[in-house]
């Protein structure tokens, strides 16, 4: 799918085609769009290609005044299983600088160019090609934070839970969180590479106020990392202690287990004794009647709960 979009008294607008100083944004290309816009505008296939690859690290690069910015942005899915409510990841999107356009590409729908079409986003112009391209910047690093409040809430909640009642959805939700600590870790330390490189001026021309924009989403990205640090040392200590917990409940439930075992062996063994065939001439076992056996194996099996409850108390 292809839009185009340009600035119309200081609100984004959509249009019908390209015309100088517009954003051109395409979602899940087809190929025929992109063969389009590689003879329209005269780009290098491959770098409009480039975010269709899920597995396309982030990165800048110039060629022949074309500037490529290919960034991870984070999305939150919901996924059918029951054990999981959303799923946390990230995905490539890349945007190309030419002399007069911008052209953003993403695989998937994304929320973050969505909501500046919308004209959520107040005093975009893409025809401040610069400035754009930083402010759809900050608004993924902002998508960012936002995720990361949402995955601390998640954990919170799913730690009440589990303390009420250990249960296997509850480590299966925290896994989740933990593997998408993992993602928002690699695509924002890769994020705030390609960031430090533009903020040296080689592949844009940065103005005042564009340097400015771009001081803040080096704030918000190294803050966003920061965060993705301490959330995911605080899920790893606590999967450790409901780890800890639950083989301090297994031995616990062992040990239960074990006495009531060794209780239940005395009667066994009263009544082994009890059940061999003895010659009459052999005198036979004493008091073989059918009450002593059982009175005999009712009290060693309360002296010995009495002796295992003893010896627990004094561990």
């Amino acid at each position: 799918m292809v839009n185009y979009y340009r600035s119309i008294e200081g609100k984004i607008a959509e249009t019908d085609g390209i015309e100088p100083g517009c954003w051109i944004a395409l979602t899940g290309p087809t190929e025929t769009e992109i063969s389009d816009i590689e003879e329209d505008l005269n780009i290098d296939r491959d770098y409009i290609r480039a975010a269709l690859d899920e597995e396309e690290p982030s990165r800048v690069e110039s060629d022949d005044g074309v500037t490529l910015i290919v960034v991870d942005y984070p999305i939150a899915e919901h996924d059918n299983d029951p054990d999981r409510t959303l799923l946390y990841s990230t995905t490539p999107m890349s945007m190309i600088i030419t002399d007069k356009n911008v052209i953003t590409v993403s695989a998937k729908q994304n929320v973050v160019l969505d909501e500046i079409a919308k004209g959520v986003v107040k005093g975009v112009r893409p025809d401040l090609r610069t400035r754009f391209v930083f402010t759809v910047l900050l608004r993924i690093a902002a998508r960012y934070l936002q995720y990361l409040k949402q995955i601390d809430k998640l954990a919170n909640f799913v730690e009440e839970k589990m303390y009420q009642s250990m249960k296997n959805k509850g480590l299966i939700q925290l896994q989740g969180l933990e593997k998408s600590l993992v993602y928002f870790s690699t695509s924002l330390k890769s994020n705030e590479t390609v960031l430090e490189k533009l903020m040296r001026g080689r592949y844009l021309k940065l103005y005042e106020e564009d340097q400015d924009v771009l001081d803040d989403v080096m704030i918000e990205v190294k803050q966003a990392i920061e965060m993705t640090s301490i959330y995911s040392n605080i899920l790893s200590g606590t999967m450790d202690t409901f780890a800890s917990i639950i083989s301090n409940n297994l031995n616990i439930i062992m040990k239960r287990m074990t006495t009531v075992t060794i209780i239940l062996t005395m009667p066994t063994i009263v009544f082994s004794f009890y059940g061999m065939n003895l010659h009459e001439n052999a005198g036979g076992l004493p008091l073989a009647n059918v009450w002593f056996p059982i009175l005999i194996s009712l009290v060693l099996s309360v002296l010995v709960g009495i002796l295992m409850n003893r010896i627990e108390r004094f561990k």
